[in-house]
This record gives C-alpha cells, sequence and structure tokens, in this order.
C-alpha cells in the first residue's frame, strides 16, 4: 500500500506539473496573484513570508456547507482529524504533522481559543459550522513566538464572516442527508455608508447519526447516537473611512450528542451537552499611514456535562459481579479571559515590525459523581478559585524584504503565574527567484503548558514541566501563470513530554514527563489546470515519530508512538467549474495506524480509501443547489478501534440570497 500511493503520487508530478493553487475550484493556496495574509500579524503580500500556510477561501467553504468542519480540515495536507467520520457529535481531535492532540491552537480571528475545563485544553472544532466561516488560515510549523502555548505543530486561524458591500442583505441554506440529517442556516446584515455594519447568523444541525460504537455481527441492534446543535454568532462595528475601527464579537453554541460506553459497547443513555460562550471586542487605531494600533479582547465559557443514567448498562451487565457504573453525572467549566495590544509599523522601505503584550486567564470548576455496584464513588471536585492560572507575554517580530529576499526574526517573553519565565524565538529567510521560485527555511521554538485539569485534578501533578521544542522546516516552491507546487520537510523535538503513567502495582494514574519525541516528515501538494474549467490537484503527506526515553544505566529506549495517525495520506481530486457547474471526484487514500492497548501491544488498523463526488448548479444569482455522495464505494474502516465510521451516505440542499 505504501509503495502504491508514492507511485501514484510520482506519476501525478511527472504527468501534470504539479501546483497548489487556490481557486473556487479546490481547498488548497493559490499564490499566483499577491494575497494579503496574517501569518505574522502584519499585512503582508504571501510572497513576503516563507511560512508554510494553506487558505481555504470563503467560496470553498460555501460549497461545503453540508459537510462538517472537520471534514473539509481533514483533506488538508499534514492534517489528519481524528474522529471526522465517525458519527455526527464524535470526539474531534487535530493531528497536524503527527503531533499529538493540543499542540495545534485553535484561533478565532487570530485570537486563541482554550476549552480551560478540558484535559488538554484543546477547543472542540464541533462548535463551528462551515456556514459561519468567512475563511480558515492553516498555518504549519511552530508559532509560539506570536501565539503562545500549544502552537507547536502550528495554527488553524477561523475567520468570522463579515458584510460584504454597502448593502442589506440575507441568505439561506437548507439541506438534507442520511442518517436522518438536517441542517438550517439563516444570515442577515448590512453596512452602511457611514461605516456602522451588522451580521448576524444562526446554524441548526440535527441528525439521529449511527452508533458510536461498531456493532460486531452477529448484530445486537446497537442504538443511532444522535447530535443536536444549535449556534449563533453576531457582529457589531464601526469602520471610518480613516482612522478608528470597532468590532463587537459574540458567540453562542449549544449541542447535545448521545455517546456509548466504549469499544464495541453501547450504551443508551449516556449523552453529553455543551455550552459555549463567546464575547469579543477588536478595535484599530491608525496611528500614521504606516502605523496602527490594534486592541484586542476575548472572554470564553465552556460548559460540559456528561451524564449516564441507569437505565441501560452497556458491556457488562451479563456479569452480575463485573465492576460497572450505574450512574455518573460530571460537570465542567471552563473560564478563559485574553487580552492583547500591539502596535504595526512599516519602517522605511526594506522592514515592518510588530510588536505586543499580551495577557491570559485560565480557571476551571468540575465536579464528579460515580455511583457502580461498589457504592458511590465522588472524587474532590475542583474549584475555580483554585484551579487557575495566568500568563503575561511580551513579543516582537521584525520582517525584511528586498529583491526576493525575504526574512523574519521574532522573539517571545513569557511569565507565567506557575512555571516562571520563559522565552521562544522564530527565523523564517526565504529567497525569490524570477518571482516563481522560492526556497525557504523556518527554525522557532514553542513550548506548552501543562493543562489545569494535568495540574489539579485527581490525577494531575503539579512537578510537571512544560513542554519545550525545536522545530526545522524547509522547502521549495514554484508558482507561473499555469502551475505551481510546494515541498517540505519538517522535524519536530519536543522535550518534557506529556503522558500518562500507571503503577503497575498501585494501578494508580498520574500525568508525567517524558524525555524526547522525535517527529519528522515529507508533504507535497499540487494541482494542474488540464483545460478551461478543468483541474486537478494532489496533496501527499508522509510523517513518522518516536518516543525516546533515557533509562540511566540501562540503553536508552525508542519507539514509534504516533497512535491513530497515519504514516500516509494521499488526498487526490478533479474539479470542473463553469459558471453554473461545480462538479467535484475525490479520492482519499490514508495508510495502516496503530491503537494502543494498555499493557499489551498496540492493534493495527488496516489502511483504507473513500472515493466522494460532489455537485451543485447555479440557477440565477438567488438561488442554487448541491449535491453529494460521500463514501461511494461504501468502505467500512475504523479511524479508531471499536467505532464505526460513516458508509455510503447522500446529501443534498438548496442555497438561497436575497
Amino acid at each position: 500500500m505504501s509503495r502504491c500511493r508514492i507511485i501514484l503520487f510520482v506519476m501525478f508530478l511527472s504527468f501534470f506539473k504539479i501546483s497548489f493553487a487556490q481557486s473556487a475550484l479546490h481547498d488548497s493556496v493559490r499564490n499566483l496573484e499577491p494575497v494579503v495574509v496574517t501569518a505574522n500579524k502584519i499585512e503582508q503580500k504571501q510572497q513576503e513570508t516563507g511560512k508554510v500556510m494553506t487558505v481555504i477561501s470563503s467560496e470553498v467553504l460555501r460549497q461545503n456547507t453540508n459537510q462538517s468542519l472537520t471534514e473539509i480540515l481533514n483533506r488538508q495536507v499534514g492534517l489528519v482529524i481524528g474522529g471526522s467520520n465517525s458519527t455526527p457529535g464524535s470526539v474531534q481531535t487535530v493531528y497536524m504533522r503527527g503531533a499529538s492532540a493540543a499542540n495545534t491552537l485553535i484561533l478565532l480571528d487570530g485570537i486563541p481559543l482554550y476549552d480551560a475545563s478540558g484535559i488538554s485544553s484543546e477547543f472542540d472544532l464541533n462548535t463551528f459550522l462551515p456556514s459561519q466561516i468567512e475563511r480558515i488560515e492553516i498555518l504549519k510549523g511552530a508559532q509560539s513566538t506570536l501565539y503562545g502555548s500549544d502552537a507547536v505543530a502550528g495554527v488553524i486561524n477561523i475567520i468570522t464572516r463579515k458584510p460584504e458591500g454597502k448593502r442589506l442583505f440575507a441568505e439561506a441554506d437548507l439541506s438534507a442527508a442520511s442518517y436522518d440529517t438536517y441542517r438550517t442556516f439563516l444570515r442577515a446584515g448590512s453596512k452602511n455608508k457611514k461605516g456602522f455594519f451588522f451580521d448576524v447568523n444562526y446554524a441548526g444541525f440535527q441528525s439521529s447519526g449511527f452508533s458510536s460504537a461498531y456493532d460486531i455481527p452477529p448484530r445486537q441492534r446497537f442504538d443511532r447516537d444522535g447530535h443536536w446543535q444549535d449556534a449563533v454568532t453576531a457582529t457589531l462595528g464601526f469602520q471610518s473611512a480613516s482612522r478608528f475601527s470597532l468590532n463587537i464579537f459574540g458567540k453562542y453554541n449549544s449541542s447535545r450528542a448521545d455517546i456509548d460506553a466504549g469499544a464495541f459497547t453501547d450504551d443508551r443513555d449516556f449523552t453529553y451537552n455543551i455550552r459555549n460562550s463567546i464575547l469579543g471586542l477588536r478595535s484599530i487605531l491608525h496611528v500614521s499611514r504606516s502605523s496602527k494600533l490594534s486592541f484586542n479582547y476575548q472572554y470564553n465559557n465552556y460548559h460540559r456535562s456528561y451524564l449516564n443514567d441507569s437505565g441501560y448498562i452497556g458491556g457488562f451487565s451479563s456479569d452480575p459481579f463485573a465492576y460497572y457504573t450505574i450512574f455518573s453525572h460530571d460537570t465542567y467549566q471552563g473560564l478563559t479571559h485574553f487580552g492583547e495590544l500591539n502596535y504595526q509599523a512599516v519602517i522605511g522601505k526594506h522592514f515592518k515590525g510588530v510588536a505586543g503584550v499580551e495577557y491570559r486567564k485560565l480557571a476551571t470548576a468540575q465536579d464528579y459523581f460515580y455511583l457502580s455496584n461498589y457504592g458511590p464513588y465522588t472524587p474532590l471536585p475542583l474549584g475555580k478559585d483554585t484551579a487557575r492560572a495566568s500568563q503575561w507575554s511580551g513579543y516582537a517580530l521584525l520582517l525584511f524584504a528586498n529583491k526576493g529576499l525575504t526574512a523574519g526574526l521574532g522573539g517571545r517573553l513569557n511569565k507565567h503565574s506557575i512555571y516562571g519565565t520563559n522565552h521562544t524565538f522564530s527565523f523564517n529567510p526565504a529567497y525569490t527567484i524570477h518571482e516563481r521560485h522560492k526556497i525557504f527555511v523556518n527554525i522557532a521554538s514553542a513550548y506548552r503548558i501543562p493543562s489545569l485539569y494535568q495540574l489539579y485534578s485527581e490525577f494531575g501533578n503539579k512537578a510537571l514541566k512544560p513542554e519545550q521544542s525545536l522545530s526545522y522546516e524547509f522547502g521549495w516552491q514554484y508558482a507561473d501563470s499555469i502551475w505551481s507546487c510546494r515541498i517540505t520537510g519538517f522535524r519536530r523535538i519536543i522535550r518534557d513530554v506529556f503522558t500518562f503513567y500507571t503503577d503497575p502495582v498501585t494501578f494508580m494514574g498520574f500525568y508525567v514527563n517524558e524525555d524526547k519525541q522525535d517527529d519528522k516528515g515529507l508533504e507535497a501538494e499540487g494541482s494542474v489546470n488540464l483545460l478551461k474549467g478543468l483541474q486537478l490537484s494532489a496533496n501527499y503527506t508522509v510523517v513518522t515519530g518516536r518516543i525516546i526515553t533515557q533509562g540511566g544505566s540501562v540503553k536508552d529506549t525508542s519507539y514509534f508512538n504516533l497512535f491513530r495517525r497515519p504514516r500516509e495520506v494521499l488526498n487526490a481530486r478533479i474539479d470542473y467549474a463553469d459558471p453554473k457547474w461545480h462538479v467535484s471526484l475525490s479520492l482519499r487514500s490514508v495508510s495502516s495506524t496503530l491503537e494502543p492497548f494498555y499493557g499489551e501491544a498496540p492493534k493495527r488498523l488496516s489502511g483504507y480509501y473513500t472515493l466522494d463526488l460532489q455537485a451543485g448548479y447555479q440557477c440565477s444569482r438567488s438561488v442554487g443547489f448541491y449535491c453529494d455522495l460521500r463514501n461511494m464505494t461504501d468502505q467500512l474502516y475504523f479511524d479508531q478501534w471499536g467505532y464505526g465510521t460513516m458508509g455510503f451516505n447522500v446529501r443534498t440542499g438548496i442555497r438561497l440570497a436575497f
């Protein structure tokens, strides 16, 4: 399987002259025209930065509103989203370039998002629906110098929709799909000549789904695990013609999902509920033509609860002496405050710079109750006055551009309430030859602070050290009016890696630091315009990693540990588009993965492929129809041992604009 994927990709490169152009046809980056990006927290043309960025445009998101955000992200080079093809509402885990969960930082309009109550603080992408997003910028490599903790493998910046033009507008998107799935999106907004604007939208989702746990033949008739979600976002603001802008943003998400007891184990009365409220403010003052001052603030309240009622006990009821949970109710609340002030300036003819200070504060309150056939068990709850942490940071970045040579040099100093001071740096030189070839190198350090759960819970360890990493990235890209390509190699070394350890004698578990994680890989991506309106694209990722443990007088041990992360992923796609039609056929091929088991050797999950067909027809400026056929060959596969994935399914809908 591995050789087959490599041969297919080499054939693609040889016969079609690859590119990674972003257009209305697919999901990669187009850099043939000057594109303004925010990779360095300052506006600049994409060819002026050596950082590796992928932009998913608004057009691509509109074409895929009947998919989840994680399904869209899962097709991007270097990204694997665990659970993206499971029943709706399942846990979604982001693995960027093979890094473990929570090493990829999620941003909302450039501001970090955390679930302060979570085991690893990673933010749940289920709370976002594609119809509410303007575009997504995926920035790979260590980004802690500008974005702080958790930006070890990269960042995913979700940019919300803003009013277009100076008029009142409204739109709707309605769809239905297999598994009794329905999506609703309603939006309205306006922007007047004086610069005042508002944008409000509602996105609803409901699905009866299918059993989260896989029902092994002969079937035991596991129940379907549904998902229900309502999300509202609103933006109100003012933008003057010259100097000042103010933007107030609010987002509320409420969702509920059925979950199961475990791998191959049904549960008919186990549910979770999530409520997430985000309130943000952003203001920009243009001090002069070449400089501006920005202030950002965000409040994030995340509340989760899990209820396992006693009406049905999955998996253990056949043994009256087995230990099982009869009833459980857990609640988790996470609170985050983030404030930032930064100054951006053009310095002379060849330099730009950005400098800023920021403050972030996290707290959590958690309460647990379990009842088993051994009686009740109530771990000590966590209070937000005890389980909390804060951090002050200062950062600066200087950018240089002249005659094809660009470079960025930055540094950051952090002062944490528990860990004291630490620092990071980044260095990003690139050289462009004849405006087509670019060679780039990125060297950067990053860090990750333990979550409040890893510090304060019953499994916590206040002696944990922060993870410290150093990343190297190098590559080449080419672009002209017909085709372009990008090939990137990377290596990431993380020290003091967090891991969960279970004592073999007492069976007590807690978090500890491992010695060193060493990951490396290669990314290649591209497309070619075959005929007018016809385009072929592909991307390929290979990644490997190992944990290295020093044994004192014993020899060091080293072993592959990228569990649930495939070594190789190939995505290929062919698109046709004209003013009325858009049709695409896509293939995703994934190599085998390893599933860890406590006290046993890892289990190997077979590789698989999926084939999808998508079509859309725009009747007029106001009305459009679309239809998707997903996993057309009805492949049976596992991303996680014992949990099902979507078989063949159909999705269709209508889009209206007024």
